[in-house]
């Protein structure tokens, strides 16, 4: 609901109202100043800009668009003033459908049904109906005292009640959830742990799922220069920008910047950025911008943003700056197949090379890239269809375009430290640190407390169907009629217990990548 936008600036007789979203019609021109959220979705038909996207996307690189481009709703315009012709009116727009996605993904969601219920439902009236046969029939049929058999009726009702089962199969359950809050692991109820247990296809998001959602520089080539005056002219060339990429190369530089050996600072939109520095011209951007100047460059064989600089014409080397992949997002992939998860996917909005990159080095077995909200629940419903008897789809995601994916896969499970509130609020599982091990871990326990309550299950039937035929045949009195109801419920409440005691697999970091790796071309 926070990018819900409250207003449209619409352009009417050469002026500009201000009106409802709701009230722009399909072929109306808007104005988005610096700054607005864009209220519907359109083309461009004047002006050029960085659109942030990641509301919507979940990628923080901003995204440059000139008259021609389609801009969607919920993004927010950082710079300059764009004029925009509405395509879609505001039921059809992208914010519209993402609200409406929630809201019907969730009543297609599975809800594990709840043993006790089910198991009551013919156990109350069954022992009830036998304690009412076993006082009236054997007197009637076989002659004797009534109050023996009446006597074994009771004995028989106390040995029935099922207190163990009650008490003890919620509070494995209460035990897992409480052991897996002490690892940052919140679980929203007994049905979602219980259905992580069965999980054999994990979906994944990857910006600040998997990566960091951060960009930072990740490796440096010079040519005919040094790696740190390359860096350094880049970075002294967009010190005036506070774009992210601008923003990677001055942290990346690691040395104050001297404004005054920067002087005509030009923005070319869609290409780069040129200035003066120390005399000299410095042209710092994409290879569009190396081509307009004539600088003699080449394309990198890294994945990530490539930043070329040329200086007075003549090609200097390339910056590579990428969405580094977290620490443990490797070995959290590599735990979760050794637990027999059967398939690992990864569905991004990002472009399909620095995906595809990022599944290799996570070793993913698929990747879906380039896709919107409404794309990312399409998979997912191809994903569902996947699945082998009572085996359940998870998915992973932190931001709000995650929200009606997690709300349709069987087990939602969003990145809580960094993660939007909206995904919190759909998610049926939150890890509050933001690690992807912690999903591996929330399994095991999963697993251990499944463990448990068949455990219960299996011991408070058991004694409770030896008691009862002792009951019945006159060799149990009231005494072990309450050990069997009482002491198994005892037993089983302390079995329970053990669930709170959580030991999780050490995860290691691996394949993780330096931030500035020293090798050049």
């Amino acid at each position: 609901m926070d990018i819900r936008p409250d207003y449209a600036n619409v352009e009417r007789d050469g002026r500009l109202e201000q009106v409802d979203p709701e009230d722009v019609a399909v072929g109306d021109t808007i104005v988005i100043k610096a700054g607005e959220k864009i209220p519907l979705d359109g083309t461009v038909l004047e002006g050029s800009s960085s659109i942030n996207t990641s509301a919507l996307t979940g990628e923080s690189l901003p995204r440059d668009v000139v008259p021609g481009n389609t801009v969607i709703s919920g993004c927010i315009n950082q710079s300059g003033l764009l004029k925009v012709q509405v395509t879609k009116e505001f039921g059809e727009s992208t914010v519209a459908k993402i609200l409406d996605l929630v809201e019907n993904s969730s009543t297609k969601k599975a809800r594990a049904e709840n043993f006790i219920t089910r198991f009551a439902r013919y156990y109350t009236p069954a022992v009830v109906i036998g304690a009412l046969l076993l006082a009236v029939l054997p007197p009637l049929i076989l002659g004797g005292g009534w109050g023996d058999w009446v006597e074994r009726a009771l004995i028989f009702l106390v040995i029935s009640c099922p207190c163990a089962l009650v008490i003890s199969i919620p509070l494995s359950f209460f035990g897992g959830i409480g052991g897996a809050s002490k690892h940052g692991i919140l679980v929203k109820g007994a049905n979602y742990l219980e259905a992580l247990a069965e999980t054999e296809i994990v979906v994944f998001d990857k910006t600040g799922t998997l990566t960091k959602g951060t960009f930072t520089v990740t490796a440096i080539h010079p040519d005919q220069i040094s790696r740190e005056q390359l860096l350094e002219l880049a970075a002294l060339a967009e010190s005036y920008s506070d774009h992210p990429i601008s923003r990677s190369l001055k942290e990346a530089c690691q040395k104050p910047l001297d404004a005054a050996r920067v002087a005509d600072v030009e923005e070319i939109s869609g290409h780069g950025v040129r200035a003066r520095v120390d005399g000299k011209t410095v042209c710092a951007g994409n290879g569009k911008l190396m081509r307009q100047i004539g600088a003699d460059w080449h394309e990198c064989h890294r994945t990530g943003t490539v930043v070329h600089v040329a200086v007075d014409g003549l090609y200097a080397g390339h910056i590579v700056i990428s969405d580094e992949v977290k620490e443990d997002s490797a070995s959290a992939i590599a735990s979760l197949k050794r637990q027999g998860i059967r398939k690992t996917v990864m569905l991004t909005g990002d472009s399909k090379a620095v995906g595809e990159n990022v599944a290799r080095t996570l070793g993913l077995d698929e990747v879906h890239t380039e896709l919107l909200p409404g794309d990312k629940v399409d998979q997912v419903e191809e994903l569902l269809k996947q699945k082998t008897g009572k085996g359940k789809l998870a998915f992973v995601g932190d931001g709000i375009n995650d929200a009606p994916v997690l709300s349709r896969a069987d087990i939602g499970i969003a990145m809580g430290g960094l993660g939007s509130d909206a995904a919190i609020e759909a998610a049926d599982v939150v890890l509050m640190d933001d690690k992807p091990s912690k999903l591996a871990a929330a399994m095991q326990i999963s697993k251990k407390t499944l463990r448990i309550v068949k455990q219960n299950i299996v011991f408070a039937l058991g004694i409770k169907l030896l008691f009862l035929v002792m009951g019945a045949f006159g060799f149990a009195n009231m005494w072990e009629a309450v050990f069997a109801d009482v002491g198994v419920s005892v037993i089983a409440i302390l079995n329970a217990s053990r669930a709170l005691r959580v030991r999780t697999e050490e995860l290691t970091s691996s394949g993780h990548e330096p931030s500035i790796t020293p090798e050049s071309e």
